[in-house]
């Protein structure tokens, strides 16, 4: 049984009466910090045709209300300063930064804001909701699976989830590209989204 995940039985009753939560799901209930320091967004862009290059966000921020009983009544929000990309070269770092890809002078902050959660079994849920980048607005959906709950030695209680989403680039307006003399492009238009989050519970 996942975060959200409610218990039922095969009798008539379960289909009528509201079904029953444990306690320990139902106390995961509450608002979450991201923690940046232990968390991580990242991508996946094709480079040349044969090869992945990754690259990630060293700066962001984000907030989760996890309802333990309805997860239809979570959400998200995540702010990531464009500033931040880093993929391990930087010509590359700054290429992404320009006029050609990201704009970060006019368009500093890229932005996700959900506006639906969905339990899909198990551990794995889904929250679909709007990706900003370059002032564009387009619907996004990230699964997600459940990584569990903590207490660290600080006291603060945990969450984390893994998660996975798929882009075209171009919908957003990020269509530069070169064209390679064996064919093809420099970089592809489909970017994997990656998200490893551990979240703390306010007081």
């Amino acid at each position: 049984m996942g975060i959200f995940g409610r218990k039922t039985t095969d009798t008539p009753a379960a289909a009528t009466a509201p079904a029953a939560v444990s306690p320990e799901l139902a106390a995961l209930t509450g608002e979450y910090t991201i923690d940046p320091s232990h968390s991580e967004i990242g991508f996946v862009a094709r480079h040349a045709m044969v090869t992945n290059v990754k690259g990630y966000f060293q700066d962001f921020d984000g907030t989760l209300h996890l309802d333990g009983t309805d997860p239809s009544k979570s959400t998200a929000t995540i702010d990531v300063k464009m500033e931040s990309i880093e993929t391990g070269s930087a010509d590359r770092d700054g290429h992404l930064k320009s006029s050609d890809f990201f704009k970060i002078d006019e368009f500093p902050t890229m932005t996700f804001r959900s506006t639906k959660a969905e339990a899909l079994g198990g551990d794995d849920y889904r929250i679909t909701g709007e990706l900003s980048i370059l002032g564009v607005t387009k619907p996004l959906s990230i699964d997600l699976e459940f990584n569990g709950s903590a207490k660290d030695p600080f006291g603060n209680e945990r969450v984390g989830f893994e998660g996975k989403a798929e882009i075209l680039r171009s919908e957003w307006g990020l269509t530069w590209n070169a064209a390679l003399e064996t064919g093809g492009v420099l970089v592809s238009d489909k970017i994997k989204l990656t998200f490893d989050i551990s979240a703390i519970k306010k007081a």
